[in-house]
């Protein structure tokens, strides 16, 4: 089935997730530089097709896309990411405090038993360990790291045309001891985001948030019920 990537603010599109694709995917995004292009995350694995038709129906080109952003290791968000990796032959980035799920592939961090999915580990080609920054073409995607869900759960944004754009993945949890969940450290990411002041929010299963004051909101609401 065909259907267009959502543009959500220029040179940044969902391109599955929700409607787009697989129930079981989180929100997967794109970010297109000049001549250079991203993937935030991949979904669960099963709508590697459906993803790629979709960029590609939308005009924008798959050879652009070298690199992907692993946010965490739960296999909703990394199910896809040998698939993209050997189609595109992109690059994978990823926290170092994650790499035991993205590159080991180890059950109890995946989470890949509540989908009823088989992962195998795939390795980063670059490390993130700590804030850093990650050139697409001619824009800087920041890397946050943002510890709580998991260890090495990560937030991006890039400033475009005055505005700031957040992919803050998975901001409402859950939380489970055996993933290395940690409510004190979530609670100082979720600070931290909001000194970012974005503009326009990306989450991982909930949809879009904008303007400033809806993301404020918005990660706020989620300190008030989960920060006890």
């Amino acid at each position: 089935m065909k259907r267009k990537a959502v543009e959500i603010a220029p040179y940044v599109y969902q391109v599955g997730g929700g409607r787009l694709s697989d129930a079981e995917d989180c929100l997967v995004y794109l970010v297109a530089g000049e001549g250079a292009s991203c993937l935030i995350d991949t979904g669960a694995g099963a709508s590697v097709p459906q993803i790629l038709d979709n960029i590609a129906y939308s005009g924008l080109n798959l050879g652009d896309i070298k690199t992907i952003i692993a946010t965490h290791g739960h296999i909703d968000h990394i199910g896809g990411l040998q698939a993209f990796k050997e189609i595109l032959g992109a690059r994978i980035i990823a926290h170092q405090l994650d790499l035991p799920a993205i590159e080991e592939g180890r059950p109890e961090l995946t989470a890949a038993a509540w989908y009823g999915i088989r992962y195998k580990g795939v390795k980063a080609d670059r490390v993130l360990y700590g804030d850093e920054t990650v050139m697409i073409g001619d824009l800087a995607l920041h890397c946050v790291h943002t510890p709580g869900h998991t260890p090495g759960s990560i937030a991006v944004y890039v400033d475009i045309d005055g505005q700031r754009i957040l992919f803050g993945q998975d901001i409402h949890g859950p939380f489970t001891k055996e993933w290395g969940s940690d409510k004190e450290q979530w609670k100082n990411s979720m600070n931290k985001l909001l000194a970012l002041k974005a503009d326009i929010l990306c989450e991982g299963h909930f949809g879009i948030y904008s303007p400033a004051s809806a993301v404020k909101e918005y990660i706020q609401g989620y300190i008030r019920r989960l920060g006890r």
